[in-house]
């Protein structure tokens, strides 16, 4: 059962929140008058680039398994004052490690040190978050929304292996968690962003714009606006969902 009202005020966890996508998801649900508390490996910066306070930042180190797990009980803690509730988790961050000179790493030329630390940032940690919030989240009837990436279902030019193979098993947990958390009254779902006019674009990424079908790059608030729905009631019956925004470039 939703414990859902309109007067008491949605809340949000989002990791990854300082640039780009997860920039553009706290602004979409701050409009919407959702509290967003944002998590990252830095303290909350002098010049933040959302409207936040410390109060709402929480610093975790993803890649560290114990880091994260403290930050679990710090959110925890954070949310008993709220009456123990979560409405949105949002599993943002993610890493790609480059070679000399911002090369691709494929699967020859990766260090295992990489391997393992993108598959703790990019994949454990959601599971770990979700895992360790699954009270919280069963009390709001709440939803959880994994990103993954164009690059978990292709080899791409620009992404690197442990990248593109980290965020395929991040959809095949989404499935997997949907499973688990549906029964719980929670939805879990994906998003698969394409090319995203992001500052960490690599060169070249326009040009590829030019041949799907929408002949152009995507938006951060067109990849917010798709996780704002994930996480209402517009998409209520949606579970165990992958949604593809790239402008075609799948097809």
């Amino acid at each position: 059962m939703s414990h859902k009202t309109n007067t008491r005020r949605r809340i949000m966890l989002l990791t990854g929140a300082s640039r780009g996508i997860g920039h553009a998801t706290v602004k979409r649900f701050s409009a919407a008058g959702w509290r967003v508390i944002t998590s990252s490996r830095h303290a909350f910066p002098e010049v933040c680039p959302w409207e936040m306070g410390p109060e709402d930042h929480i610093q975790v180190d993803l890649g560290d398994v114990d880091s994260t797990r403290a930050a679990i009980a710090e959110m925890k803690r954070r949310l008993a004052d709220e009456g123990g509730v979560l409405d949105a988790l949002v599993n943002n961050a993610g890493i790609s490690p480059k070679g000399e000179g911002g090369q691709r790493l494929n699967t020859l030329d990766t260090p295992i040190e990489d391997w393992l630390r993108v598959f703790q940032v990019n994949f454990f940690s959601s599971a770990l978050l979700a895992r360790g919030l699954v009270e919280e989240l069963t009390r709001a009837g709440g939803s959880v929304v994994n990103v993954t990436s164009i690059a978990g279902s292709r080899v791409h030019p620009y992404a690197g292996s442990a990248y593109a193979t980290s965020k395929a098993a991040l959809a095949a947990l989404t499935r997997e968690m949907a499973a688990d958390f549906g029964p719980l009254g929670v939805r879990v779902n994906a998003i698969s962003p394409g090319e995203i006019d992001t500052s960490i674009l690599s060169p070249g990424t326009e040009r590829m714009a030019e041949a799907f079908p929408l002949r152009r790059l995507g938006t951060p608030d067109e990849v917010a606006k798709a996780i704002y729905f994930l996480c209402t009631e517009a998409s209520s019956y949606v579970t165990g969902a992958e949604l593809h925004i790239n402008g075609g470039q799948h097809v």
